[in-house]
């Protein structure tokens, strides 16, 4: 039952988020023209390059170092995963992703969202309502 819910909502976003893109390509080229919102989009792809490049870098020194204190560097991981997903999120053209995936890139967002995520788990911890499935 929850793989078929997470396979909906999952289809839902992979349907919606390409319509939003398009919506919000088509007006923001209707205000400020079509070259100035591919311009933008070129910007916005190489902050991210080059976030995703400094970031990421910074987080494999981080996690040698854990280990090499021996260590393990499980807050490192996740920084990881988020920078990995936003890099991605900055490949996919758009201004919602890009958004996303800078709010991954960034330091001080990212810590944001590893509090929300925390906080989250916890509750779920608590509540006993977690799932893990196992195969």
């Amino acid at each position: 039952m929850v793989s078929k819910f997470l396979f909906l909502r999952i289809f839902l976003l992979l349907l919606i988020i390409p319509v939003i893109e398009i919506w919000l390509l088509i007006k923001l080229g209707g205000v400020i023209g079509p070259l100035q919102t591919l311009g933008v989009l070129m910007v916005f792809s190489l902050i991210g390059f080059w976030l995703a490049k400094s970031q990421g870098f910074r987080i494999i020194i981080a996690i040698r170092d854990e280990l090499a204190a021996g260590r393990m560097p499980a807050a490192h991981f996740l920084d990881g995963i988020l920078i990995l997903f936003g890099a991605i999120l900055l490949i996919v053209p758009g201004f919602l992703t890009d958004f996303i995936g800078l709010f991954f890139l960034i330091p001080a967002t990212r810590q944001l969202f590893k509090r929300w995520l925390r906080i989250w788990l916890e509750r779920k911890l608590i509540k006993g309502n977690f799932v893990v499935l196992r195969r």
